[in-house]
């Protein structure tokens, strides 16, 4: 993509997300906002947009970037609910049409994802992890995207460390939270908080918690304006504004 303006179409515009995504897009000197998409809007609707951001529902997420891929915008997925499975999927799709490009982005907060960073590289050096998520109570998914992501790099990290899956005892029962890819997580929602996610790791005699927490959606600015800027020039599938920053242990 020149250096031209490019026009973007966001769908979710009407949520907390959507309403940031629109202001950072409008302020931007490279980026016009073409227009905000809703649940009532038409499927074509955000169809001449050089860029189609998506941040709706876990349910509505695949099928509206099917969509947008297939007529050959630029996509940025805000969306949570994306496990390795969809990924997986959306990665073939964007392999099998010709200049696709994706860029994936659980979490647009620059601390978030240094925090998930420092979790993949403990991983492989305790035995025994569990993540804790809370997000505000008009958050309709759980667990989060960001925790899922978070699990599921800390499980390829020790796994390419040679090391055995997460001790998790008694992961059968309900209150023991969900695993996955074998890491218990547990989600809370309530009215105050914004966003905060801790990650424990366990060994014999210690614990180590990283804690990140969001207090504002000033938070998630400056990792919007980076996926924006990179989606201009990026090729294929990316997935975590840490390959966008390259920051990170890259799995």
């Amino acid at each position: 993509m020149s250096a031209s303006v490019a026009s973007v179409a966001v769908a979710g515009a009407s949520g907390r997300l959507g309403g940031l995504i629109c202001e950072v897009v409008g302020a931007h000197p490279l980026f016009e906002l073409s227009e905000r998409v809703g649940s009532r809007s038409a499927s074509d609707a955000g169809a001449d947009a050089d860029i189609f951001v998506d941040v709706t529902t876990p349910e509505a997420s695949p099928a509206i970037v099917e969509r947008a891929i297939g007529r050959g915008q630029r996509v940025l997925i805000g969306t949570s609910g994306w496990s390795a499975d969809r990924l997986e999927a959306l990665e073939r799709l964007v392999e099998a049409t010709p200049g696709a490009a994706a860029i994936v982005v659980p979490n647009f907060s620059l601390g978030s994802v240094l925090g998930t960073a420092l979790a993949q590289l403990a991983a492989p050096y305790f035995s025994s992890i569990e993540v804790i998520e809370t997000h505000h109570a008009a958050k309709i998914d759980s667990p989060s995207g960001t925790a899922v992501r978070t699990a599921e790099l800390m499980a390829a990290a020790r796994a390419a460390a040679g090391k055995p899956p997460v001790d998790s005892p008694f992961a059968e029962q309900p209150a023991r939270g969900e695993l996955v890819a074998g890491i218990p997580v547990h989600s809370l929602r309530m009215s105050g908080p914004v966003a905060l996610q801790e990650v424990r790791l366990g060994g014999p005699g210690e614990l180590l918690s990283i804690h990140h927490d969001t207090f504002s959606n000033e938070a998630y600015v400056a990792g919007i304006r980076a996926a924006l800027q990179a989606l201009r020039e990026a090729e294929g599938l990316t997935v975590g504004l840490d390959r966008v920053l390259g920051v990170g242990v890259q799995a």
